[in-house]
C-alpha cells in the first residue's frame, strides 16, 4: 500500500514547480499516522477547528480505534465530525451521517459498506472516498462547520442514514426536522468524557421528500422533556443526478449556537470554493515555517507534522463567544478564544514551546481558557476534553504551559490570577499531592505511579517557583524551590535508578526495565532522566559528568526487552529509550549538557530518519495530540527545549538545509547550514547572527528578535571542534536555593517475625546524622541518634530524619508489623509478580489492601484459579472463614465466579464447608471489595482449610480486552 501513496503523490510532486512555494499544504499526507500506533484520522480539518469531519472505520473502544478510523479496515460506518488526534483512548465520533442506496440498509442496520484505498483520496482540509456501493463521497471544513458532498449512482432517491447512538454511550440526544432543508439536534454522551454536549444544525441543497424517525417513547414524561430521537432516514430526489451536498454546524453550547456558526460561516454552496478556503487556511498557518530541502519525502512528513500540531487545541467557543465551561453551564468568553482538548502531560513537553515561537497569540487564548477553566471548577485543567475533566495521566502540567509562555514574556493575561489557579494546583487534595507536599516524595503506599509522580510533580513545582520569583513571592519561591529538589528522594545511589519507595525502604526485588504500577506507562530506565529542571543536580546524584555519559550511553544501548505488564505505549526502543512515549523525548538532548554534543546529534537524527515516514504507519507512537510530531517540527529544524519554563533551546542536527521560521511579530529566524550534504553531518561551529557562537545553547530571546543562526557543517567528527564544549558554550539548568536533604532509607522487615526483626536506617550522604523516634513522634535533634542496627519484637512505626548541621530532611515513616498469628500458607496457584501483597503470607498477615490496589497490598493471578492450603498451626474451633477479593473490571480484575471453601484435621482427608457464589456482574465497572464469608451455624474443629477461587475465565466480547484472561486479586483469609 505504501507504493500506492508514492504513486499518487509522486504525481502531485512531479508537478509541483507549477505550484508557488508558498503552497505548503500540497505537502500534507493526513494518512500518515492512520496505521500502527499513530492513531490519527484522515478526515477534514481547518488549523485548531472544532469541526473534524472524517470516516469511521470503528464503533468499538479498541486501542487502534481510538481517532475512529484505522487504516487496515475495509468498511466504513458513516462519516462524523468530532475526533481526536491520536490519543491512547476512544471518544467523539459524534453525528453520523452514512449514504446508502436503498433504505432497507437503514431498517436492517445494514449501512455499513466497504470501500478501498484504492478509491481514497486526503489532502489538508479535503477526504474523498468512492465507497463500493459508488456513492461518491467529499468532505471539507469550516472551523465549525462540516461540508459533505455525496454524488449518488443513477437511482430515484438519494438516502442518508443519521445515527446518534454511533461509538459513546448516547444518555440523551434530539432530531428534529424544522422545514424541508433543515433538521437540528443534540447529543449527550458519556466516554472519556463523561458528560460531552454536541448540538448540531443540518442544511442540505435539496428538499427532504421522505423522513423516518426512530424515536424512543417513555411511559412517563417529565415537564418540558424532550422526546429521545436516535436515528433517522432522510431522503431526496436523486433524478435529476446532481450532488447532495449537506452542511453541519455544530457547538458545545445549544442548538441556536449551531446555527449562528453555520450562518457565519457558511453562506454558499459551492464545495470547491469551501475546499479552497480550507486548503488557504491550511498554507498560511503552514507557512509559518519554511524549509528548504531537495526531498520531498522530508517536505511531506515535516508539513503533515506540522499540520498534526495545529489540530488540537481545538475551538471550543462558537462565533458569539459563547462556550460551555467546566461547570458544564454555557458562559460568554470576553477578549479571548476558548480552547478545549488539553492533552498536557503529552503536550508541555513539545507542543507548547513550539506555539510560544509561531502561536503566541493563541498560547495567550490557551492560558486564559485554563483560567476561566479554573474559575468554573476550581482546577485547572489536566486531561480536559469537550468541558470535561478526564483525570487521565499525571501530575499539573499546566503549569509547565503556563511558566513557559510567561518566562518568555507572552502576556495577555491576569498574570497574578493564573498564579493563583497554580498554587491552587500544587494544593489540590486528591492524587496524593497532599502527602507529596509534606514528605517531598511519594511511596508505593501513598500512590501508584509514585516514581513517575514524584519526578514530575517536582518538575511542576520548579516551575511555580519561577513564578513565584518573577512575582517576588519570596516565601512562596522557597517552599516550591525545596520540592523541586524531591527527585532526589527516589534515586538510589546503589543501583544508579530512580526506584520506587515502600514503607521507608526502597522496593526490592528492583527489575530497571520492569513495566509496573509505579511508573507512568515506562519503566525506570524510561524515568531515571527526567529531572529537567536541575540537571546538573541529576549529574551530580550520579557521580558526575563520565558517570552520566555512561548511564546514557547504557540507556540508549540496553537490551531492548522489557519486563513486567505489556504497555502498548512503549514503542520506538532504542535500547530502553522509548520515542514511541512522551517521557523519553527529552533524553537524546542531554548530551550537550555534559559537553557531548556529537552523542546528541547522532541520536536526534538517527530518530528523525527511522521513526517518520510518508507512510499510514509513520509515526513510531500515539500522535499524542501533536507532541510526537512536535517533537519532530523542533527537532528537525534545529533545536528542542529539554526544560520547559527555562526560556532557551539546546540544538541538535537540523534536518534541512534552511528554514525560515516566521514570527507574528513580523520577523524571521532563519536556520541555515553551510556545506551541507544529503548523509548525516556534524557541527563544526556555528555563526549567530555574524557574530562567532559555538553554542549549543538558543535562547527564545534569540528567535524572537529574528536572526540568523548559520551552522557549519562536517561530514566527519572534529575532536577538535568548539562547538557546544565548554560550560559557557553548553546549556545547564541548576538548582542553587535552598538544597534539599535526601530523606533516610529505613531497611526494616516486611513482616517482623522471629528470623527477621533487625532495622537499619541508611543515607547517601554519610555527613548526615540520622535521629529517629520508635514512638510515632517526629524525630528532632532531641531523639535517639542512629548509630548501628536494633531490634524490633512488636508492631512498631519507626520514624526517621537525616540532619546537616541546622538543615533536615523530611521524615521517613516505617510501619513494622508483627504477624498476628503462627499460620502457614502454601499456595498452590502462582501470583503475578508485580501483584505479591509481600509475598506468601501477605494474605495472612492482618493488613487488608484497599482499593488502591497497584500499591502492591494484593495479590493477583491471571488466567487461572485460586488455590491454597491453609495450616493454622493446630487443631483449632472455628465458625467463620472468609476471603476478600477486589473488582476494577477496566483493569481486568474480576471477582470469582464462586469460592469454595473445605476443612480437615490431618490435611489429608476434608470435609466440604461451603460455597459461596459470586453474584457480582462483570459488567458492573465500580471498583470495588467483598468480602466471600463462608459462615457455620456450629463450630467445628480443623486444622487445615482448603480455599479455591474460580477465575471468571476469558473478558467477554463487550469488555476493551475481549479474550484476554481475567484476573483474581485476593488479599487477607481470616478465620474465627
Amino acid at each position: 500500500m505504501k507504493a500506492l501513496y508514492f504513486l499518487l503523490l509522486g504525481f502531485l510532486f512531479s508537478s509541483s514547480h507549477l505550484f508557488a512555494q508558498t503552497k505548503y499544504a500540497q505537502y500534507v499526507n493526513p494518512f500518515i499516522g492512520t496505521g500502527g500506533a499513530g492513531h490519527t484520522f484522515p478526515g477534514a480539518v481547518v488549523p485548531f477547528g472544532m469541526m473534524q469531519l472524517s470516516p469511521d472505520t470503528r464503533i468499538d473502544g479498541s486501542w487502534e480505534g481510538c481517532g475512529g478510523y484505522y487504516h487496515s479496515d475495509s468498511i466504513i460506518y458513516g462519516f462524523t465530525h468530532t475526533h481526536l488526534s491520536g490519543t491512547g483512548v476512544s471518544d467523539y465520533g459524534d453525528i453520523l451521517i452514512m449514504p446508502i442506496t436503498t433504505a432497507k440498509h437503514y431498517k436492517n442496520k445494514t449501512y455499513p459498506t466497504k470501500f478501498s484505498h484504492l478509491k481514497e483520496k486526503a489532502s489538508a482540509g479535503f477526504y474523498q472516498v468512492q465507497l463500493e456501493n459508488n456513492i461518491d463521497v467529499k468532505l471539507t471544513a469550516t472551523q465549525r462547520v462540516g461540508i459533505h458532498q455525496y454524488t449518488f449512482p443513477k437511482m430515484d432517491t438519494a438516502s442518508i442514514v443519521i445515527d446518534l447512538l454511533h461509538r459513546d454511550k448516547t444518555l440523551m440526544s434530539t432530531l428534529k426536522i424544522i422545514d424541508s432543508v433543515t433538521i437540528v439536534g443534540s447529543r449527550i454522551s458519556d466516554a472519556w468524557a463523561s458528560q460531552q454536549y454536541i448540538y448540531f444544525v443540518m442544511k442540505f441543497n435539496k428538499p427532504i421528500i421522505s423522513k423516518n424517525l426512530n424515536t424512543i417513547v417513555k411511559d412517563q414524561k417529565k415537564p418540558n422533556e424532550e422526546e429521545q430521537t436516535t436515528t433517522g432516514l432522510i431522503q431526496f430526489n436523486n433524478k435529476n443526478g446532481q450532488p447532495l451536498i449537506i452542511k453541519v454546524g455544530i457547538s458545545q453550547t445549544s442548538i441556536d449556537g449551531a446555527i449562528k456558526n453555520l450562518e457565519a460561516e457558511t453562506s454558499h454552496w459551492d464545495f470547491d470554493k469551501y475546499k479552497q478556503d480550507a486548503e488557504s487556511l491550511w498554507d498560511k498557518e503552514l507557512s509559518k515555517i519554511d524549509i528548504q530541502t531537495n526531498d520531498n519525502e522530508q517536505k511531506i512528513i515535516f508539513y503533515t507534522a506540522l499540520y498534526h500540531c495545529f489540530i488540537h487545541p481545538s475551538l471550543a467557543g462558537d462565533v458569539d463567544g459563547k462556550y460551555r465551561g467546566r461547570d458544564l453551564k454555557v458562559h460568554q468568553a470576553s477578549g479571548f478564544t476558548p480552547y478545549t482538548v488539553f492533552s498536557l502531560w503529552d503536550t508541555f513537553r513539545g507542543l507548547h514551546p513550539l506555539f510560544t515561537i509561531i502561536e503566541q497569540k493563541r498560547t495567550s487564548d490557551i492560558i486564559n481558557t485554563f483560567l476561566q477553566q479554573y474559575k468554573e471548577s476550581g482546577r485547572l485543567p489536566m486531561w480536559e476534553l469537550s468541558a470535561n475533566e478526564t483525570n487521565c495521566m499525571i501530575a499539573f502540567h499546566s503549569v509547565s504551559a503556563i511558566t513557559d509562555a510567561m518566562t518568555k514574556n507572552i502576556n495577555g493575561y491576569d498574570k497574578n490570577a493564573i498564579y493563583d489557579a497554580m498554587i491552587a494546583a500544587s494544593n489540590y487534595s486528591n492524587m496524593s499531592i497532599p502527602a507529596f507536599n509534606k514528605n517531598n516524595l511519594l511511596q508505593i503506599d501513598d500512590e501508584s505511579e509514585s516514581v513517575s509522580k514524584t519526578l514530575e510533580y517536582a518538575y511542576d513545582n520548579w516551575c511555580i517557583a519561577q513564578i513565584a520569583k518573577k512575582l517576588n513571592k519570596k516565601s512562596d519561591y522557597d517552599i516550591y524551590i525545596k520540592r523541586a529538589q524531591a527527585y532526589k528522594n527516589v534515586y538510589d545511589k546503589k543501583t544508579g535508578f530512580m526506584r520506587p519507595r515502600k514503607n521507608g525502604n526502597w522496593l526490592s526485588p528492583f527489575e530497571p526495565r520492569e513495566v509496573n504500577n509505579h511508573y507512568t506507562e515506562a519503566n525506570s530506565w524510561q524515568y531515571t532522566f527526567f529531572a529537567p529542571q536541575d540537571i546538573s543536580g541529576l549529574i551530580n546524584l550520579m557521580g558526575g559528568e563520565n558517570q552520566f555519559e555512561k548511564k546514557l550511553d547504557d540507556l540508549f544501548s540496553a537490551n531492548s526487552t522489557t519486563e513486567g505488564r505489556t504497555q502498548a505505549d512503549i514503542t520506538g526502543l532504542i535500547g530502553q529509550y522509548a520515542h514511541g512515549n512522551e517521557p523519553s523525548h527529552h533524553m537524546t538532548y542531554l548530551y550537550n549538557y555534559i559537553s557531548k554534543p556529537n552523542k546528541t546529534q547522532e541520536k536526534v537524527h538517527q530518530i528523525l530518519t527511522e521513526f517518520y515516514k510518508n507512510d499510514p504507519d509513520g509515526l513510531i507512537g500515539n500522535e499524542d495530540c501533536g507532541q510526537m510530531s512536535a517533537w519532530y517540527v523542533l527537532s528537525s529544524i534545529g533545536f528542542y527545549q529539554v526544560c520547559p519554563g527555562k526560556p532557551e533551546y539546546t540544538i541538535g542536527s537540523p534536518l534541512f538545509d534552511n528554514v525560515i521560521i516566521h514570527l507574528e511579530n513580523g520577523k524571521t529566524f532563519e536556520i541555515k547550514k553551510q556545506n551541507p550534504n544529503a548523509n548525516f553531518q556534524y557541527i563544526q561551529s556555528s555563526i549567530l547572527n555574524g557574530k562567532l557562537s559555538n553554542s549549543s545553547v538558543l535562547t527564545h530571546t534569540n528567535i524572537v528578535n529574528g536572526g540568523k543562526l548559520e551552522l557549519l557543517m562536517n561530514d566527519k567528527l572534529d575532536e577538535k571542534s568548539l562547538f557546544g564544549k565548554t560550560n559557557l558554550l553548553r546549556p545547564n539548568t541548576k538548582i542553587l536555593d535552598k538544597p534539599i536533604i535526601q530523606s533516610p532509607i529505613i531497611n526494616g522487615p516486611i513482616k517482623i517475625t522471629e528470623s527477621e526483626k533487625t532495622v537499619t536506617i541508611e543515607h547517601p550522604n554519610n555527613k548526615a546524622i540520622i535521629y529517629y523516634t520508635l514512638d510515632g513522634t517526629e524525630p528532632t535533634l532531641s531523639s535517639k541518634k542512629y548509630s548501628a542496627s536494633f531490634i524490633c519484637d512488636t508492631s512498631t512505626t519507626v520514624k526517621a530524619k537525616a540532619f546537616i548541621k541546622n538543615e533536615s530532611s523530611t521524615t521517613t515513616t516505617a510501619h513494622l508489623y508483627k504477624k498476628p498469628n503462627n499460620w502457614k500458607i502454601t499456595i498452590q496457584s502462582s501470583y503475578y509478580k508485580q501483584y505479591d501483597a509481600g509475598g506468601d503470607d501477605g494474605i495472612i498477615d492482618g493488613q487488608h489492601g484497599t482499593t488502591n490496589w497497584r500499591s502492591g497490598g494484593w495479590q493477583g493471578y491471571q488466567g487461572q484459579d485460586f488455590n491454597c492450603i491453609l495450616d493454622l498451626g493446630k487443631t483449632t474451633n472455628i465458625q467463620f472463614v472468609n476471603t476478600s477479593f477486589l473488582q476494577d473490571t477496566r483493569s481486568w480484575i474480576l471477582y470469582p465466579k464462586q469460592v469454595e471453601y473445605s476443612v480437615s484435621e490431618d490435611g489429608i482427608n476434608y470435609t466440604p464447608l461451603g460455597i459461596v457464589e459470586n453474584g457480582v456482574t462483570a459488567d458492573d465497572y465500580d471498583l470495588q471489595m467483598r468480602t466471600f464469608f463462608n459462615t457455620n451455624a456450629n463450630k467445628l474443629n480443623t486444622r487445615y482449610i482448603k480455599i479455591k477461587a474460580i477465575n471468571f475465565g476469558k473478558l467477554p466480547d463487550w469488555h476493551q480486552g475481549k479474550g484476554g484472561d481475567a484476573f483474581i486479586f485476593i488479599d487477607e483469609i481470616e478465620v474465627r
